[in-house]
Order: C-alpha cells, then structure tokens, then sequence
C-alpha cells in the first residue's frame, strides 16, 4: 500500500520545497571547514548542507550512527531559519566551498547542469518512486521525505469553540469560522487566529512558494497541472482565480497576529503555534515534528479560497544531490545506508519524517501525519507543482505579499501586481 501510495504521489511533474535556510550553522558539524572544490577538511569525510534547522539535532545523531555503524564520517552543516538555500548554495559554490550533498528543488536542477552526480543503479533507487530523474543528468535526486502543506491547524481549540475542520472547504466557511475564533480568543487562550507571516526578508520562501501554491494547485488532481502550466507559458495568471484567492489572503491578513505578519520570523510563527497561541499557522507538517513539540492534535485544512476546494499538498518538497566534484562515492555509500532501517528509524521516529521508501517499517510519529494520510488515502491531494516554477519567482512574489499584509494594496491590486510582477519576471 505504502508503494502504491508513494508512486500516486509523483503522478505528473515531480515535485519539490520548503527548505528554511539561512547561514551555515558549524556549531554542530564537529568544527570542520570545508576548503575548495567540495573536499573536506578530512577528505574521506561527506559533508551535508542540511536546509531544515528543524531537524538539526536528528541529522547530527544520524551522522554518530553512520560512523558507529560503518566507520564513515558525515559532517552536518545547518543552514538555519530565514535566508534562501539557494543563495547560500551560491555563496559556497562561488567560494570553492561546496558540501558533497545538498538540497535543491525540481526546478533549480537545471542550473546544477553538469554539476550532480547520476545515482543510477544505486540500491535504494529499487525502493522507492521518488528518485528525481532529469532527462539528461540521469537519477540525480535522493528523496528524504515526503511532505504536505495547507492550513496545520489546533484540533483542541477548533473544537473548543465549536469549530468542525471538515467543514472550511468554502471562503464563507472559513470567514464564519475566523469570525468565531477571533470573538472567542480570550476564552480560548489564544493570542490571534492565525499564526501567518509575510515579512519579505524571513518568510518569503514561504509566502512566495507555500502560500503561492495553493493559487497553482488547491482543489486540484496530483496530476493536474493546469496553473503551473498556465505560468510556465510566459507568466500568465488566471485573473479569476487569483483575485479569489487574494481575497482568502486577506482575510488572512485580517485575522492574523499583527505583530507576526509583517515584522515575524519562523522560529517566532512556529513557536507561537506550538505554544498554542494560534489556532491556525501557514506551514507544513515540517513545522512540528515531534508528539513532544505539542500538547494538542494537529491537522490540516485546506486554503478553501473557492468553494469546494478540498485538497492539501503532498509530495517529496526537495531532494539531496551529490556534487559531482566533491566526494560522490561516499554521498553514494551514505544514500544507500540511509534508505535502511537504522537511518529511516531516526529520520521517522525522532525526526518526524514522512518515509519515501516502501521498505520502509516504521509508522511516522509526525502530528500532522495522521490528518496529512487520511487526505493521501482518500485520494484528496494536489502536487506540489509551485517546484516547477521559473526559479526565483518567489523571490519577486514574495514582496507583493508583503505589500499587501502591509496595506498598501487590496484584493483586486494584489491580484493586478502579482500579475505583472509574475509576467515581468518571465519575460526577463
């Protein structure tokens, strides 16, 4: 089943994310340096640029284990809460100080043209249905997770105050509930409905890419593309469905934390979610990993911005690739003793992953897990298809967010601008 599912998954575009990033953390990675070229400071070592801070702690136990168990070393290096991987990954590549493995998304594979390994015939690739393959680099990418994004709301307080999460598949739905939350929120204990940020600097790889594909996907089949199709043919936009997305956005801007929309930070959003400030946060099942992170159940709705929207985003968000300059043999050895037991036990168990590999024994002990399954196992999931976008988009996108949580714009200039920003960017 497991198989079966994980394979659904992938139909049409491969997919894949969220990755928080920002500087290298190495108070962690055991104090080495890498020098030029992707070599380490000890060159048997592999070095792995890990984009999710959230999971830091688990990937420096995972590299103990892989030198206990195999006698190789893995260097951890972190790259933590609010820049973009991708401009980090520049830095270093610039700098001669690329990491053996490292993240990328879908679309950024093209411009690591000639530059990955091809990971064909590698063992765990008979495991799993979502290796990325690029036409001409080969089998490229190593898929560590699956992941899914909508609304992660507070089960507790939504049933506190009478609210029934089946229900918010329409605006007006969500609008009488919003009303409901914000009216209760002293007898709640809450601080503000929604925990949702769109402050350009920290949060735009969340706004421009999380949030923006819900426009791209929500309400649709995994293997309908008709949006990011739409997009990728010169930057048009379907004015319709925008403008009624833009209108769910505001009343997301209406009934969210002020102090978090404009000036937050990750850490701050997700913290105040899981502190149960918020009865809702714009995240995905990345935000809390762990039944000890809450005292409450997690689920998700969907971004209901049109009526009969249904569906969360579920998918591989990104993958690890090996630098085809630095230690590939051993980013190889690494792949395949992580697709095992030992690794997946850590990956799922302590880091709340979602495993990709069918093989796979171990049940995830995400708290989103339960809600993000009972969506996959009824068919209820879109792509993540926002992966396949111009790169960088988000990086223009992000701001008209920002404009808009600000003031400076309503439903119908948001809609307008976003056009001609998405439009502008294709065009260059």
């Amino acid at each position: 089943m497991r198989k079966r599912l994980l394979s659904v998954l992938m139909i049409g575009a491969m997919a894949s994310s969220l990755v928080a990033c920002g500087q290298p953390n190495t108070a962690n990675n055991g104090g080495s340096n890498a020098q030029g070229g992707g070599a380490s400071a000890d060159s048997s070592a592999v070095r792995l640029l890990n984009g999710k801070p959230e999971i830091d702690a688990q990937l420096q136990d995972l590299a103990k284990l892989y030198k206990e168990e195999t006698g190789n070393e893995l260097i951890v290096e972190t790259i933590g809460g609010d820049t973009n991987a991708s401009d980090e990954l520049k830095k270093m590549y610039q700098a001669g100080n690329m990491p053996d493995i490292f993240v990328i998304e879908a679309n950024q594979a093209a411009s690591w043209d000639g530059k990955l390994a091809d990971l064909k015939g590698e063992t765990w690739t008979n495991n799993t249905e979502f290796e990325l393959v690029d036409d001409s680099m080969g089998t490229i990418g190593f898929p560590y997770t699956v992941e899914a994004t909508a609304l992660g709301y507070n089960a507790d307080v939504l049933k506190a105050a009478g609210v029934d999460p089946s229900t918010l598949t329409s605006p007006d739905a969500y609008a009488e509930a919003f009303k409901t939350l914000d009216s209760k929120k002293d007898e709640l204990g809450i601080k503000a409905v929604l925990g949702w940020c769109a402050e350009p600097s920290n949060l735009g790889w969340s706004s421009g890419t999380h949030v923006f594909a819900q426009y791209l996907d929500a309400g649709l089949a995994a293997d309908d593309t008709t949006y990011i199709d739409l997009l990728n043919d010169g930057g048009q936009v379907d004015h319709d469905r925008m403008l009624a997305f833009a209108e769910f956005v505001g009343m997301m801007n209406q009934y969210s934390d002020p102090d978090l929309l404009v000036d937050g930070t990750y850490d701050e959003q997700v913290a105040g979610f899981k502190a149960g400030e918020y009865a809702f946060i714009t995240q995905g099942n990345w935000c809390v990993t762990s039944p000890d992170d809450v005292d409450f159940e997690c689920g998700f709705a969907p971004y209901a911005f049109e009526d009969g929207i249904d569906t969360i985003i579920a998918g591989p968000p990104s993958y690890w690739v090996a630098y085809a300059d630095g230690n590939v043999e051993g980013a190889k050895a690494f792949f395949n003793w992580c697709a095992g037991d030992s690794a997946q036990n850590i990956l799922v168990n302590d880091a709340g992953l979602v495993s990709p590999f069918s093989d796979c024994q171990y049940e995830a002990v995400n708290p989103f897990y339960a809600s993000m399954k009972s969506y996959i196992d009824a068919g209820k999931f879109s792509g993540w298809h926002t992966m396949l976008k111009k790169d960088g988009l988000q990086n223009q996108t992000c701001q008209v967010f920002a404009d808009y949580a600000q003031g400076k714009l309503d439903a119908e200039s948001f809609t307008s601008t976003i056009e001609q920003v998405i439009k502008d960017y294709y065009a260059n």
